[in-house]
């Protein structure tokens, strides 16, 4: 069963999900069993604030900040993405 995600969520990495920087790929990678997913920069930057404790709210205004970019205008774009790895069970609440 999968859970909604709010602007309240704390997203985490589950225990088998994995975001490490791939030094020979010079990216970071998002280590699943029997897989590897290859996150564009926004979606690392995104995955790497997922920490169980930073509510999605939270995030959205980070990244704005680090864009340069109204949060409002991103905060839609960081839920659905989220939603979108929590439906594959690669985030949890």
């Amino acid at each position: 069963m999968t859970w909604r995600v709010a602007e309240t969520s704390r997203p985490r990495l589950p225990h088998h999900v994995k975001l490490r920087f791939d030094s020979v790929r010079e990216r970071w990678v998002l280590l699943v069993p029997e897989r590897v997913l290859l996150p564009n920069g926004s979606a690392a930057d995104i995955l790497r604030r997922c920490d169980g404790e930073t509510s999605v709210a939270a995030i959205a205004d980070q990244l704005a900040g680090a864009y340069s970019v109204p949060s409002s205008d991103i905060r839609s774009e960081v839920k659905e993405l989220l939603q979108g790895l929590a439906d594959k069970g690669f985030i949890e609440p």
